[in-house]
């Protein structure tokens, strides 16, 4: 992929659209019915907007090393020591292979045919665990990891397997570029949500907000979501990023979304996903991002995952996916190439 700063002029157009948009009324504040735990005991004051509003503005950074899923092998154990913290994050293949890790033994898992590890030097999974030094980003079920699939759900997902893998040549299916997921067909990005999570590179947001709106600017193939804060219902047409809606408990955004267009970039969700956002600042450096997941049609009852996000002074750098999406041609050309060669041998075979 290639990258270009993304210039100012772009982001003051967002905000202008946005501006454009909201309606003359100011958006309403309740009180939030319980305090975030993370920001349990904090005398820090959140900065406020012109409008009033808690100010999230910035760019956040949410690279970490820390699993999804806590692996089976760490048990019961919910947080790192700082001596155990500091361990993990020198163990090269973790801090290299994050998203590779087996959620079952902790240690590396590669796909069969897969071509993951080849391109190492341009990831940017960072170097240490999360600041609350959890063993995982799930918080809730206890146990640090997904709730068990539902029948459909477990059929759907070996369904999938199924028909993503071509047996015959030992690789994924590449009969057609609609094979193919959506971030290699530059549609969604892989970790860019909703829900957003920790992936490979390209893991800041971008936050600006007005009276009436948030815009959430995610680096990974320069998603974009514009969040109304005027307590509109939701629409009706179903969406790749599905339909977002905002509001205000306490100091706390709340992005309530649903009508997804079909299955999302998270794994084993369906268009049926119910997300619940909260994205709270517990410090000047610190945005608590927390996002609860219902697919009732996938998982047996909902979970929550947490990331603390680090501001940074680093830009938004624009994600040209396409402009230098080598990846489509070259892996649609590559099935060609080992269907021609099974083809040559069949006929030789049948000779």
């Amino acid at each position: 992929m290639s990258y270009r700063l993304l210039n100012s002029t772009s982001i003051l157009g967002i905000m202008t659209a946005a501006a454009l948009l909201a309606p003359a009324t100011a958006t309403g504040q309740s009180a939030s019915p319980g305090a975030n735990p993370a920001i349990a005991g904090k005398t820090w004051t959140v900065p406020r907007t012109a409008d009033g509003q808690p100010d999230l503005q910035g760019v956040w950074d949410y690279r970490t090393i820390t699993p999804m899923q806590r692996p089976t092998a760490l048990g019961s154990k919910t947080f790192f020591t700082d001596e155990e913290a500091a361990a993990f994050a020198r163990d090269e293949n973790r801090r290299q292979n994050r998203d590779l890790i087996d959620p079952k033994t902790g240690g590396l898992q590669y796909p069969a045919g897969g071509v993951v590890p080849y391109n190492e030097f341009w990831y940017d999974r960072g170097n240490r665990v999360v600041k609350t030094k959890r063993t995982s980003l799930i918080i809730d079920p206890p146990d640090g990891r997904q709730p068990p699939l539902t029948p459909e759900g477990k059929q759907r997902m070996e369904r999938r397997e199924a028909e993503g893998r071509n047996t015959q040549l030992g690789h994924p299916a590449a009969d057609s570029w609609e094979d193919r997921p959506l971030q290699e067909r530059c549609l969604l990005g892989l970790n860019a949500g909703p829900p957003m999570f920790p992936g490979a590179y390209n893991n800041n947001v971008g936050i600006f907000q007005n009276r009436d709106f948030v815009v959430l600017l995610v680096e990974m193939v320069h998603d974009v979501r514009v969040v109304p804060l005027d307590g509109r219902p939701h629409g009706h047409i179903p969406q790749w990023k599905g339909d977002s809606r905002g509001h205000w408990e306490g100091d706390t955004l709340v992005v309530d979304t649903t009508n997804f267009k079909r299955d999302t970039t998270f794994a084993g969700s369906t268009a049926n996903m119910h997300l619940i956002e909260r994205f709270t600042r517990t410090d000047p450096d610190t945005l608590v991002y927390e996002f609860t997941v219902d697919d009732p049609t996938t998982w047996t009852k909902p979970w929550t995952a947490q990331i603390p996000m680090s501001k940074t002074d680093d830009p938004i750098y624009e994600y040209a996916c396409h402009e230098g999406n080598y990846a489509m041609p070259s892996i649609l050309a590559g099935a060609r190439a080992d269907e021609k060669v099974a083809e040559e041998a069949a006929r030789k075979a049948s000779k």
